[in-house]
């Protein structure tokens, strides 16, 4: 863990709703984290490519909050996560691309808190020197979608029968991608 790290890199955001505040996730973050994981419905486990129900998992991300390839963001309500992002600089040939991942919590969706933190996950990969960030979604997730195309974000791919939900259902894998604007001193 560097001192160069994401937790300071990040600023703290309120949302349109002055209840909501979306910041770096934090060492202390780990119990609201894992609430908020648990309860996710089913149907979100085939978008994310993390369990955030597996305490094990959720003690790694908290642990690396301060990695300097990857931001973390989170949306809290008081101490509870309703939302969770991150971007992660690929490492190798690909070293100029993010990837990147979004969930909200249900009770909390088409409330804006997704845009917010899309947005965030574009200025978290222009700190990490990414020119290009990509996600991919399931075709099904037409809201998830429509949020990052208003960004500008538009379809590089399609993954026929890419993704496997938990009945053996297979899904087709849409693949989002944005570049990113050349800083201003570039």
């Amino acid at each position: 863990m560097c001192a160069d790290s994401a937790s300071g890199d990040l600023p703290t955001q309120t949302s349109h709703r002055s209840d909501v505040t979306v910041r770096p996730l934090a060492e202390d973050d780990g119990d609201a984290l894992a609430a908020f994981g648990s309860a996710l419905p089913e149907d979100d486990w085939l978008y994310l490519d993390m369990d955030l129900q597996s305490q094990q998992t959720v003690e790694r991300l908290v642990r690396a909050h301060e990695a300097t390839n990857w931001r973390q963001i989170v949306a809290v309500i008081g101490d509870e996560v309703v939302g969770y992002a991150n971007v992660r600089a690929l490492p190798g040939w690909q070293g100029h691309v993010g990837d990147a991942h979004l969930v909200i919590s249900p009770a909390h969706r088409r409330r804006g808190l997704g845009a917010l933190l899309a947005q965030s996950i574009i200025a978290a990969g222009g700190q990490l020197g990414v020119v290009k960030l990509v996600l991919e979604m399931v075709e099904e997730q037409s809201s998830g979608r429509q949020i990052f195309e208003r960004l500008g974000f538009r379809q590089e791919g399609l993954l026929l029968d890419q993704a496997r939900d938990q009945q053996g259902r297979l899904h087709n894998l849409l693949v989002l991608g944005y570049r990113l604007p050349d800083p201003p001193d570039a």
